[in-house]
């Protein structure tokens, strides 16, 4: 998910409703890990030879040969291969590692078709703050599984480009992997060298979802006053995609509300703006009708990431689209970045799920000064516009990153394109809520 998207903010009159407070709980930082921005990494030797450069359609015109500087953060484009950037899921594996996802590229479908998508083994080492990525897996269809034209559509390797999907969720499954994405939205199943074997569009109890960025849409000029022929804004596909304790149900989350064209309306569930999570059988039974709901503090906000943590309850990362620390002389700062901890067993007559309680990651304390940087007077901020990773890596810590946007995100500092940050944060106190 990227900033420089068009943000339609939906202004809503709900009834009230009675609903527990969660509780709020302080994080204390406990690891600190940065890859910087300027990070790349070579597509491989049988990529097609423009995926060695990126980031030529990322400005407000094609460049080639000749270097252009983006006006937020002055870097010069093209990119010298692939940026190791924007992570936008994060799966715990083992002995510290854990696989971290890699947008779409730039934004949007436009300015990405020589953004290669990949995905990562990294491991983050807290004492010097450093994260080492051990292995890098790039996306290909050579099986042409995907049912539309991709950018590479005519050479052998047809490696996927952020023109093809947006991919923001991932899970270990099996030998392989499923991504979710937000185009769609779809699923999409990976074997274990990162090529596609099977593809999924979303119907839910004969509901097909689908955003503008959809390949069976075609948007042209409707009648005045006629509802538009999707009903998911874009870039509010599958933001988060978690995997249940059984280690084969997928359940991914939109990131935003359902559109119902017969009100005119963005969903709701129990008179608060709500997102839905889904069920999918990846050992063959596809879509479950089962629905759950996420009830959003407020219609404007934007899911993070989602994952579970055991059979029932689950981390969820809720932001605002601000970006900067309020202490310092930022135009408009972040205002509400939060991590939740929620009980999906725990829903109302509407299915929406409770709220057990939330750390403010503008708010976490940092009493030994250990973050390389953004601590003031005790205090550390994760102020980024884009917070897209969560995970538990045990029963007294979580693991929280960002999405940096490279080259257009400035979180940290004004002009200065953010870097890739990793924290350890230890929060037994939320973890122990049920």
């Amino acid at each position: 998910m990227h900033r420089t998207m068009l943000v339609i903010v939906a202004t809503l009159i709900l009834p009230t409703t009675a609903v527990a407070e969660p509780i709020q709980i302080t994080a204390t930082l406990a690891g600190h890990a940065i890859l910087p921005a300027q990070s790349f990494v070579n597509p491989p030797p049988d990529a097609p030879v423009g995926l060695f450069r990126s980031g030529r359609f990322s400005g407000n015109e094609r460049l080639e040969q000749d270097y252009g500087r983006l006006e937020r953060t002055g870097l010069a484009r093209p990119f010298p291969g692939q940026p190791l950037q924007g992570f936008s899921g994060i799966k715990t594996l083992d002995d510290g590692r854990y696989l971290l996802l890699t947008d779409n590229g730039f934004g949007s479908r436009t300015n990405s078709a020589d953004a290669a998508l990949m995905f990562h083994i990294a491991a983050p080492d807290w004492a010097s703050g450093r994260l080492a990525v051990e292995r890098t897996i790039f996306m290909a269809d050579p099986d042409r599984v995907i049912p539309y034209p991709i950018t590479t559509e005519f050479t052998a390797t047809r490696y996927l480009t952020g023109a093809d999907l947006d991919v923001e969720g991932i899970q270990p499954v099996g030998d392989g992997y499923w991504i979710g994405d937000e185009f769609g939205p779809y699923l999409i199943q990976l074997d274990a060298d990162g090529r596609v074997v099977a593809f999924h569009e979303t119907e839910i109890d004969g509901l097909s979802i689908q955003s503008p960025d959809h390949h069976r849409l075609e948007l042209q000029a409707d009648p005045a006053g006629s509802a538009p022929p999707f009903n998911l804004r874009r870039s509010r596909g599958f933001e988060g995609l978690a995997l249940a304790a059984d280690g084969t149900t997928l359940l991914p989350m939109l990131e935003g509300q359902i559109f119902a064209p017969e009100t005119g309306t963005f969903e709701t569930r129990s008179g608060r703006p709500a997102v839905r999570i889904l069920e999918f059988d990846t050992t063959g039974g596809g879509w479950s009708d089962r629905v759950r709901y996420y009830p959003l503090e407020d219609a404007s906000h934007a899911i993070g990431d989602f994952n579970l943590i055991d059979e029932s309850r689950a981390l969820v990362i809720e932001r605002d689209w601000l970006e900067g620390d309020a202490r310092l002389d930022m135009e408009e700062p972040a205002l509400f970045k939060r991590v939740y901890l929620i009980d999906l067993a725990q829903t109302d007559e509407a299915g929406v799920v409770e709220k057990l309680g939330f750390i403010d990651l503008l708010a976490i304390a940092d009493p030994d000064g250990s973050a390389l940087q953004g601590t003031i007077d005790g205090v550390f901020s994760f102020p980024f516009v884009t917070i897209e990773n969560v995970d538990r890596v045990d029963d007294r810590h979580i693991i929280v990153g960002n999405d940096n946007n490279y080259p257009f995100s400035i979180g940290r500092a004004p002009g200065t394109a953010d870097a890739n940050e990793l924290v350890l944060l230890e929060v037994e106190d939320l973890l122990a809520l049920r």
